[in-house]
């Protein structure tokens, strides 16, 4: 382990210019804590969060080292020897990206945890094993998930001006003052048809028209870098997930059954259930499981791609309606309870039933249920129990 390397390429990085917006979870971390480390999505801005935290403090730049765990300069190098070696020179911030490429993280975090006095931030993929792992580290370090952006980030990102977020009941009991004060600053409805084709990742802002290329690197990277390393899958089976998200995107929710994508995909039930398993890990695809009181009824989950920018990648141009479904879960499942029902399309937190549509889409289905609700689409402001569906992300 060459730690004069390390700091060299540590120094490099941390000089480069980093986006100044702050993602939504930067304010909600407490950044005294000891052990912190972020997961989610690829590509949804983790290390840059690690990165503006590192450039907020007024270190020297000895006193940090940021290493990524896919640097050739990592490889078969143990995270404690470096820390060590790193708190002996006066170290006070260790910085660990792409964390789940190293084998021995979580028994090396435990440690380093317990032996210095060392401030650790790592990041690593959504499908990191961190509770699982070792159970000493979960109770040692702060684990945040980071989600894709959301309708109120990119509305941010595009017009440079604030909006609030809402909490899930601010906008059942008051969508119609809500809405109306965001149509004073925004065409919500122009934005959101954009979100839906582009707005789901920051780096969306580099390049629009490379968006498609890269958004297509992260599934393949998440498919034969990260899930491949984290559950050990054949590469040979890789391309079996790859055609399982090109099934959910060309076919409409309803028209899916097992049998079907297992033929396509040409494998068993069992065995296809874990790669949705771990494709759901892996921030690809929703799995959404049958709500209260369904739980008897004999009907396969709900499979979604993970965000509506995946269908452009995948497909094109997918279903709208699955495309819909794909925003509202994406949105809501980051801090709530999501199921399918069968008196609409969804149940959230085991309370409030929902159908999601188009403008026209009406409450027939939910009569006599107080707690339903309409998302519509293509409506810029709703009334009574039918909300428009773009206000839904307003939630963080």
């Amino acid at each position: 382990m060459d730690l004069q390397t390390l700091q060299k390429i540590s120094a490099q990085i941390l000089s480069r210019e980093v986006p100044t917006y702050k993602r939504y979870l930067y304010s909600k971390i407490d950044f005294s804590s000891k052990l912190i480390g972020i997961k989610g999505a690829r590509g949804a801005g983790k290390s840059t969060i690690l990165l503006q935290y590192a450039k907020s403090l007024d270190y020297s730049i000895s006193k940090i080292l940021y290493v990524s765990c896919d640097h050739p300069a990592m490889s078969g190098v143990s995270l404690y020897d470096v820390a060590e070696a790193f708190y002996a020179r006066g170290g006070k911030l260790f910085i660990i990206d792409e964390i789940h490429k190293n084998d021995k993280y979580s028994k090396d975090l435990k440690a380093i945890y317990d032996v210095f006095d060392l401030q650790v931030l790592f990041s690593g993929s959504s499908a990191l094993q961190m509770e699982n792992s070792v159970a000493d580290l979960s109770r040692r370090a702060v684990i945040h998930t980071l989600g894709v952006l959301s309708l109120r980030e990119f509305c941010e990102l595009q017009t440079d001006q604030p909006f609030e977020n809402y909490s899930l009941e601010d906008i059942l009991k008051n969508h119609e003052n809500i809405a109306f004060n965001i149509l004073k600053k925004i065409r919500p409805l122009e934005q959101f048809n954009n979100y839906l084709k582009y707005g789901c990742y920051p780096f969306y802002q580099e390049s629009l028209s490379d968006y498609s290329m890269k958004l297509l690197e992260v599934i393949n990277l998440t498919i034969d870098s990260d899930l491949c390393g984290i559950y050990n899958i054949e590469p040979s089976k890789l391309d079996k997930l790859k055609k399982i998200i090109y099934m959910l995107c060309s076919t409409k929710p309803y028209e899916l059954n097992i049998s079907k994508l297992s033929s396509a995909v040409g494998t068993s039930w069992p065995t296809l259930q874990k790669y949705l398993e771990r494709m759901d890990a892996g921030s690809l695809i929703h799995i959404v499981r049958a709500g209260e009181g369904m739980r008897a009824i004999n009907k396969p989950d709900k499979l979604l791609l993970d965000n509506p920018n995946l269908f452009v990648v995948a497909c094109g141009n997918g279903d709208i309606g699955s495309i819909r479904e794909s925003f509202f879960v994406s949105q809501l499942g980051l801090n709530n309870q999501v199921h399918y029902h069968d008196k609409g399309d969804f149940i959230l937190n085991d309370k409030y039933v929902f159908e999601i549509g188009g403008a026209s889409k009406d409450a027939t289905q939910l009569k006599g249920n107080k707690n339903g609700y309409v998302a519509n689409d293509d409506v810029e402001i709703g009334f009574d129990n039918k909300i428009p569906l773009w206000l839904f992300g307003f939630l963080y």
